[in-house]
């Protein structure tokens, strides 16, 4: 097979599969990082980097765990108008680390190319859109829009929730002030956690789409 050849089976690849070819390049990234955000940034970068590097010899549930854990509690909350100056922004990996904070959306995305990097299958992980009740008792208390990683170990299996609110993984069946709305990932768009792949409305497809492109050009490609 000529190289050419070779190298058009493997765009062709990213093209039909999204990330599941995905490759990561850690000197694009740390260009990509420092240019947007100075060398200061490299203080979160080089503990990702690190932490890669050790849950990389990992078997997934201990990868999902050290992963939930590095972003919950290296980065910090903040809402999208007050770190970005509007009101909706999905943040690529980069931009969270070189942020330093993020809201539950850039949570969810980091965590997901992160352990897709990490050899974790893309049809095993979905970002899912959820309304979240501080209080599942109070029957006043209004819902807020939420986005958690939810990780499949089977198509059909109970999916784990990896949140930024709480560290500890769970599965779905257990935590109770979640209501699933919709769910995604690069193969397609969900209605529920455990339904068939739909097609993603546009305004979601297209801010997905957005992303993916970002995340390609610093560096995950």
């Amino acid at each position: 097979m000529s190289i050419n050849l070779k190298k058009g089976l493997f765009f062709l690849c990213l093209c039909l599969a999204g990330l599941s070819c995905l490759a990561i390049d850690f000197d694009r990234l740390q260009g990509a990082i420092t240019q947007k955000f100075g060398v200061n940034s490299l203080s979160n970068f080089n503990a990702w980097k690190g932490m890669m590097v050790t849950a990389n010899k990992l078997d997934i549930d201990e990868k999902l765990k050290r992963v939930n854990e590095f972003f919950n509690r290296r980065v910090g909350w903040g809402e999208d108008l007050s770190v970005w100056g509007i009101s909706d922004y999905w943040a690529t990996p980069m931009d969270t680390l070189g942020k330093g904070e993020g809201d539950c959306e850039d949570f969810a995305i980091a965590k997901y190319f992160t352990l897709i990097n990490l050899g974790v299958p893309l049809e095993s992980l979905r970002l899912v859109y959820v309304k979240i009740k501080a209080n599942v008792l109070d029957n006043d208390n209004v819902a807020q829009a939420h986005m958690v990683l939810a990780y499949y170990k089977t198509a059909d299996s109970d999916p784990l929730i990896l949140d930024n609110q709480i560290t500890e993984i769970t599965p779905a069946s257990r935590r109770k002030d979640l209501t699933p709305i919709f769910s995604f990932n690069s193969e397609g768009y969900y209605l529920t956690l455990n339904g068939a792949r739909e097609s993603m409305n546009h305004a979601n497809w297209s801010r997905w789409q957005d992303l993916l492109k970002r995340a390609m050009k610093e560096g995950f490609n």
